[in-house]
């Protein structure tokens, strides 16, 4: 059976794929044994590029082909702008992170890294006089973020702590059939796409998605660097 476009890139990844769902950050986090200011600085930058990744979502839904492949994203937009933004407040609050202190630390340059390629994404598309070939390289930058955080969410789901919000919550927004259901959307719209695009396309989609994997990687050492 021939593999599906989400695959290829997946498996174009490679190695780089299986470290991040690997990565001790996830497997600390589940157990609730992670250091509290490991924690505090990710959800502080991962908090930075929300606005940017509304931004990026949006864009997807806007451009989609039909109102069928807008809907499901029209909902999970819903849940980042709400028990998602909600969860970073209120864990803000339980570390003693309020706005002042946190406008106070600079963005770290992977946090940089992926804003920047949002946008670029985003600006590309509106600022090309061209049908759907861009949209492709912003499905395949939402692909790898959400597919990545279900690799690993699934993963840990069996170990995670259940005394801590901190810990549970996180996880349990990224796992589960709602989650899991987000992405095969996402990854049907992704496949859709490449069986549409030109080769041209398809290596823009693999430059996107490895470009993504990549600060995925960097955003989780990130977190652990003084």
């Amino acid at each position: 059976m021939a593999k599906t476009f989400t695959e290829e890139l997946r498996e174009a990844a490679g190695d780089q794929w299986d470290r991040v769902i690997n990565h001790k950050f996830t497997t600390e986090l589940a157990k609730g044994d992670i250091d509290r200011n490991v924690l505090k600085k990710y959800l502080i930058q991962d908090h930075r590029f929300l606005d940017a990744f509304v931004v990026l979502l949006a864009s997807a839904i806007a451009k989609a082909r039909s109102l069928d492949d807008r809907i499901e994203g029209c909902q999970f937009l819903g849940l980042i702008t709400g028990k998602e933004n909600t969860y970073f407040e209120r864990s803000f609050e339980v570390l003693g992170c309020d706005k002042e202190e946190r406008a106070k630390i600079p963005d770290q340059e992977v946090t940089k890294g992926f804003v920047n390629l949002m946008r670029e994404k985003v600006l590309r598309y509106y600022s090309a006089n061209l049908s759907f070939g861009p949209h492709s390289e912003i499905l395949s930058v939402l692909v790898v973020a959400e597919w990545s955080y279900l690799s690993w969410g699934e993963k840990v789901l069996p170990i995670t702590n259940r005394d801590d919000f901190l810990t549970y919550e996180w996880v349990d927004l990224h796992s589960g059939d709602y989650f899991n259901g987000v992405v095969a959307y996402l990854r049907g719209l992704l496949d859709k796409e490449g069986t549409l695009i030109d080769d041209a396309g398809k290596e823009k989609c693999k430059a996107a998605f490895l470009r993504a994997i990549q600060l995925e990687e960097d955003f989780f050492e990130m977190a652990y660097t003084a």
